[in-house]
């Protein structure tokens, strides 16, 4: 199986139309960007297929959250990293072939989208801006489907954002109404035909852009 993108190649930079954030100047480091969802395209589908999976994840997240986004240090490029979930979607027709630009989401919505556009009977999970929120009063709220790359300014790593499409034997999944990329990991166990994958990378750091 694979997948591509039109709106970017495999390995390269994600245009900011597709981020959350985009590099701004010294008094606001970073400012929101159009955070659509890019282009995205599959071939090659297994015989058998009876529904999708679509995952969006950075694993170049920093660990240590106290320095992230300060302008009197940086975060070194060898910090530990972890993942951060961008976009987690379940039940994707299997006779669905492509999701185009913007179809999922198109702008930023303080709190989250409540119910973010797709493919018909698909449904959208809980991406990591949940959490990253969750102690802002002005947008903390349950963020689903897609939302886009906002590393931090002052991170020495170049962010890689990968885009992980499952062909599955299952046309649901059986997750919970509230769920999110690891209830989708477990719930695809044994049911997974194929895979395929790409990824972009990003940075809103000014000396890496």
């Amino acid at each position: 199986m694979d997948l591509h993108s039109d709106s970017f190649a495999n390995r390269a930079r994600i245009p900011a139309e597709f981020a959350f954030g985009v590099a701004g100047d010294a008094a606001n480091p970073i400012v929101h960007s159009g955070n659509r969802n890019p282009h995205l395209a599959w071939s090659g589908v297994p015989e058998g297929t009876r529904s999708f999976a679509l995952l969006c994840i950075d694993p170049d997240v920093p660990t240590v959250r106290e320095v992230v986004n300060r302008a009197d240090v940086s975060v070194p490029h060898d910090q530990p990293r972890t993942d951060f979930v961008h976009w987690a979607m379940v039940d994707i027709p299997a006779d669905a072939r492509e999701i185009a630009a913007g179809e999922c989401s198109d702008g930023i919505t303080a709190h989250g989208k409540r119910a973010p556009s797709g493919p018909a009977g698909s449904r959208q999970g809980l991406n990591d801006y949940t959490g990253y929120f969750a102690d802002d009063p002005d947008m903390r709220g349950d963020w689903l489907g897609y939302d886009g790359p906002c590393p931090p300014f002052n991170d020495e790593r170049m962010h890689r954002y990968f885009f992980r499409l499952f062909a599955l034997s299952a046309p649901q999944l059986a997750v919970p109404a509230r769920f999110g990329a690891p209830d989708v990991f477990r719930a695809m166990h044994g049911l997974v035909l194929a895979e395929a994958a790409l990824h972009g990378t990003y940075t809103t750091n000014r000396a890496l852009v």
